[in-house]
């Protein structure tokens, strides 16, 4: 990593680390609704860009990826959206499910033109996703 990815990360690292350590002491309503909408905006670019990635793999190699492992080409902020879900291929697309925003669960949910054109048969963020698009055999 280059000095500035490594530096980007130790910052975001740091401040995890005192958002944790500050939410044990308990927090007024305040900082507790900013977290929820930090999680919910880290939440959504994870989601988003473990969905890209995915479906990335998919238009260049005709299939979905054993595991999130697989993916080629991806930078170092990638990797904190890869960290942030859970991937399983199936046989007719794939599950994602959210695991985690900016330290904490996001609420989520996506309108059903959202889902559309994508390989997700099943997700854990809200809003009902269609098998629409089926894998190349």
């Amino acid at each position: 990593m280059g000095q500035i990815s490594t530096y980007s990360l130790s910052q975001i690292g740091l401040l995890l680390g005192l958002t944790v350590g500050i939410g044990a002491c308990g927090l007024p309503e305040a900082f507790n609704q900013f977290s929820q909408e930090a999680d919910n905006q880290f939440g959504d670019q994870h989601f988003k860009t473990a969905i890209t990635l995915i479906e990335l793999h998919y238009v260049r190699y005709g299939d979905y990826p054993q595991s999130l492992a697989d993916l080629k080409y991806t930078g170092d902020w990638d990797q904190l959206a890869i960290q942030s879900v859970s991937y399983q291929k199936a046989d007719k697309g794939y599950i994602l499910n959210l695991e985690r925003g900016w330290v904490g669960k996001a609420d989520l949910e996506y309108p059903p033109d959202f889902w559309q054109n994508l390989g997700i048969i099943e997700s854990n963020v809200k809003g009902q996703p269609t098998p629409t698009k089926m894998p190349k055999k």
